[in-house]
């Protein structure tokens, strides 16, 4: 039986429906906001989090009454019902993708909530035990780029590990320096982005650096045009996918059939894409590492409980919030991330 399939029956109550709105600044040097919904029923309280990155999306949801979800459910009939609710319906979104973010909310919330009121964890409903979760800590390079703020972090703590966003603006030194680290263990791309704060276009100079500079880190986002291309194909065993999955008919019209897979659960909106691409993934032999979307509350638990079951040795983009507070200071939390023992729903 798929996980799924394990979980498809577990019945949730709600009685009411109800939202909190977070906002903090980043060490990314901008404002998040995010939603989290709460589904309570029989005492009982589930959390979700909308991690949808316009600020205007949770403006206009926080005009909006709750959507109705009232009654006693199995987590397939609400996900069915939810088919037919707009979650955006007083204004689209920024970007379409954002639906599943704000799907992904509410069925984590009800998940959390179903596991509540079963008394269980999802590791105990799925019978797979949680496992200490590894993290890398995902930083960019300040302006001017230079490898100061790894270097500052491993003197703290040197068995940190970094996911890192490489641009065509890091000078050379960046690059030696961060190899001579040897702790860099992701460089994401970010090729596959259109339209936002991050997009980098493809650099076949920029690729063929790090390719060099790195030649064991995992490679997350390469765009494939026709000078990139023959720079990849070769590396596809250590290429890495995100933006695009969202589902397994993602992974299948990738450009090569990769040997990494970035699970962001936001971005398959359901917990039945969620769970069939972790299968497929398993299947197919493709590795798996958790990603983290600068989540401030619930959302960061539900990605490290997800890492913990299924891909607890992956760089996994999971770290504590700590590392992404501007305010905060060492000692920050050691990778391994230890589960809670005494954990129920979607807690880590």
């Amino acid at each position: 039986m798929s996980a799924y399939e394990r979980i498809a029956d577990l019945s949730v109550t709600i009685e009411s429906v109800d939202r909190r709105r977070y906002a903090a600044d980043t060490t990314s040097g901008f404002e998040r906001t995010t939603t989290e919904f709460r589904l309570a029923g029989d005492g009982l309280v589930g959390r979700g989090e909308d991690v949808t990155y316009e600020t205007a999306d949770h403006d206009a949801l926080a005009g909006t009454d709750p959507v109705d979800l009232e009654g006693e459910w199995t987590i397939d009939e609400l996900s069915a019902a939810l088919d037919d609710v707009d979650l955006f319906d007083t204004k689209p979104p920024e970007r379409e993708s954002f639906r599943n973010y704000r799907r992904w909310a509410v069925e984590s919330a009800a998940l959390d909530l179903g596991l509540r009121q079963a008394d269980a964890s999802l590791g105990e409903f799925l019978g797979i035990e949680p496992d200490p979760v590894r993290f890398v800590v995902s930083t960019r390079l300040g302006d001017p780029p230079s490898a100061d703020r790894v270097e500052d972090l491993l003197a703290l703590d040197d068995d940190l590990e970094f996911k890192l966003d490489p641009t065509p603006d890091w000078p050379e030194s960046a690059f030696e320096r961060l190899r001579e680290t040897g702790a860099v263990r992701v460089l994401d791309l970010k090729g596959w982005y259109e339209g936002t704060d991050v997009d980098v276009p493809a650099d076949p100079e920029l690729y063929r650096d790090t390719l060099a500079a790195f030649p064991s880190a995992v490679i997350e986002d390469a765009a494939f045009t026709p000078e990139t291309r023959p720079l990849l194909e070769p590396q596809a065993d250590r290429l890495a996918f995100d933006y695009p999955i969202d589902g397994v008919d993602a992974i299948e019209s990738l450009p090569v059939e990769p040997g990494w897979c970035n699970v962001k659960p936001s971005r398959f909106g359901t917990l039945e894409s969620l769970f069939e691409t972790i299968a497929y993934c398993r299947e197919e032999g493709i590795e798996m590492y958790g990603g983290g979307q600068f989540e401030l509350a619930s959302g960061r638990t539900a990605i490290q409980t997800l890492a913990a079951l299924f891909y607890p040795n992956g760089p996994n983009d999971v770290a504590p919030g700590a590392f992404n507070d501007p305010d905060a200071s060492p000692p920050y939390p050691r990778s391994p991330l230890e589960p809670d023992d005494d954990a129920v729903g979607f807690e880590f």
